[in-house]
This record gives C-alpha cells, structure tokens and sequence, in this order.
C-alpha cells in the first residue's frame, strides 16, 4: 500500500482510507451497512495488516457508535492509525443557538476522544458549513483543540470553493491553524470538485479525500445496462438511489470503458475506477465504505500501480461533464472581448 501526505503536516496515510459509515447501522446509516464489533474487529485488523493506516468516522455516524466501534476495534494498535472524525451542527431539537459553536464543537470533541477511546484526534473536521454561527469563533475552537494537543490537525468536508477561501482567509487573518484536509464527494461520475475545489486545494496545499469514489457502487461493474438489477446491494431500485442519483445512460458509457481497461490490465472493474483518482491532482486518499471484509480485500488491489495518461485521457474524455461557465472558458483560455 502506498503511502502519501497531508499537505505539509508530515503525516503520512495510506492511499486507501477505511470510512466507517457501515459501522453501527443505526439510523440513515443502516443504508450503508450494518457492521458491528466483532466483524469491525476484523475489518479493522485487515486494513491494518494490509498496509492501510487511515480511518474516516464521524460523531453522526449511527449517533456516535460508528466511533466507538472504530476505538475498541484499534484497541492496542491506535498508534498505528491515523483517524479522521468530524463535528456536524447541533441538529433539530437541540439546545442552544445551534451551529458550529465554540461550545458545540470543544463538546462534540471531547465526546469524540471518548468513543474512540483515545487521548488525541489526527483529523478533525467540520462537516459542513455552517451558515449561522461565524467562522471566526468556529476556527477558534478548532484552533484551541490544536494547541491542546487533543487534535493534531484540522480541515473541513461538503465545503464550496468560496466557503473554504473564506475560512482559510479568517485563519490567516488570526492566526489560526489552517485547513488541512478537504473530505469531498468525487468519482468518474461526479467531477464536481474540478471546477473549484481541486484548484484551490492545489493552490492552497490542501490534501483531497475523496468519499464515494466508486459513487455508492455504481462504477463497480455490478451494475450494468443488459443484466437485472443487482440484489443485496445498497440501492433497493433504480428509483431509490437517493443522493447517489445518476444518469444511466452517462453511467454505462463509463462503466464500459472501465470494463475494456480492467479487460485489458486484467484487474478489477472498482480497481480502475479507484485507481483513476489517485492519478487526479490534490488527492491524497481515497476513503471507500464496506459492508464486509471481502468488499475491503477486493478494493486493496486499487493502489500501488498507475493508470497510463491514455487511459486516464480516455476515462477524462468519456466522463467529462457538461461545461460550466467560467470554468470552460478558463480552461480554454478563451477571452470575451469588450468590444
């Protein structure tokens, strides 16, 4: 497996990063998975033993268990992991003026070290952005979690590109710790992320993680134009994809230039759909999510070889996006004229 770093930190992660949403299986996250302790348990040891380092959780993943999962599956080895957790707003129902407050992000930090088990966090993220609480006492917390040792570094997930130049902005402007990490959505099916956020984490020396590289399954190949759909997978039917939607016909195009790829390498179909985003710049890791320890086995395959610039060309090509203003004409170096 190989190794990569986070911006300037000096920590170092594996390529692939083991996200924990299947952990627990309580609430909307009973879609991604059920895993409880005993299977984490061995999860977890073979993401280790196999050269992964790197663990994605949340504090709203299965209302905290996903967490506590994770720590006591790390058990002894914690010093082997990297962990990355995030801090969401206060949601419906809860006290206080809600948001990403100072009080509300030290809490959920503290509860955190709690679950996990452990006396620092390597990552700690906000989870979205928060429109109501101001940054600056956000970041402040964030900063002060750093300077007491119980967080070594901190970044942010689901940000735009202005959000994440603001928040960098007020950092500087204080002197706080910066963003490390940017956790984003990004798969050959959703290059979003290209317009804004790959330049500015370029730019910025920002590390991408990459969640939902294979966009819910879909680029795996289990999905496919000529065959039934798939059962025992996340997705019930075509129609209850939630936020994995997608155009099929747009999806089956790339699924069948992946096959030709995989045919033609004789690896996997997922192997070439993960292993074209870590040909992509600013991203470090690719975080995937399993529902069991043969989905973990079959995704280790994706790292320690590269694409070609061909094939990374031909999957640019089949994949591209419809263009965007300003971006397209950015990228062509057209100038509209005054005149």
């Amino acid at each position: 497996m190989r190794m990569r770093q986070i911006g300037k930190t000096g920590i170092s992660v594996s390529e692939i990063c083991l996200g924990t949403g299947s952990f627990g299986g309580l609430g909307m996250y009973r879609m991604s998975g059920s895993i409880q302790q005993d299977e984490a348990n061995e999860i977890v040891g073979l993401a280790l033993d196999s050269g992964i380092n790197f663990f994605d959780t949340a504090e709203i993943y299965s209302d905290g268990l996903a967490e506590e999962i994770l720590g006591k599956a790390l058990g002894a080895r914690r010093k082997e992991a990297v962990i990355v957790t995030k801090v969401a707003p206060k949601r419906a129902g809860e006290t206080s003026r809600g948001g990403l407050t100072y009080e509300h992000v030290m809490n959920v930090c503290h509860a955190s070290l709690k679950r996990l088990g452990t006396d620092y966090i390597d990552i700690f993220e906000l989870h979205i952005f928060d429109p109501i609480v101001p940054l600056e006492e956000t970041l402040k917390a964030l900063d002060d979690l750093v300077r007491q040792g119980k967080v070594r570094c901190v970044g942010c997930s689901n940000f735009s590109g202005w959000q994440l130049m603001k928040a960098l902005s007020v950092s500087d402007a204080n002197g706080f710790a910066r963003f490390t990490t940017l956790e984003a959505k990004y798969s050959l099916v959703l290059r979003d992320v290209e317009n804004e956020l790959v330049p500015a984490c370029l730019d910025q020396g920002i590390s991408i993680l990459a969640y939902s590289p294979l966009h819910g399954g879909f680029l795996s190949g289990k999905y496919d134009r000529d065959k039934p759909w798939p059962k025992g997978t996340r997705f019930p039917s075509k129609d209850a994809t939630g936020p994995w939607s997608v155009d099929y016909e747009r999806l089956y195009r790339i699924v069948d230039e992946l096959k030709k790829i995989a045919h033609a390498r004789g690896v996997s179909v997922s192997d070439v759909a993960l292993n074209y985003l870590l040909q992509k710049p600013a991203v470090t890791s690719l975080i995937i999510g399993v529902r069991n320890a043969g989905q973990l086995k079959a995704n280790l395959t994706a790292s320690g070889w590269d694409l070609t610039a061909e094939e990374v060309a031909a999957l640019d090509e089949i994949s591209r996006p419809a263009g965007l203003y300003p971006y397209e004409d950015q990228k062509s170096g057209f100038i509209v004229s005054n005149a």
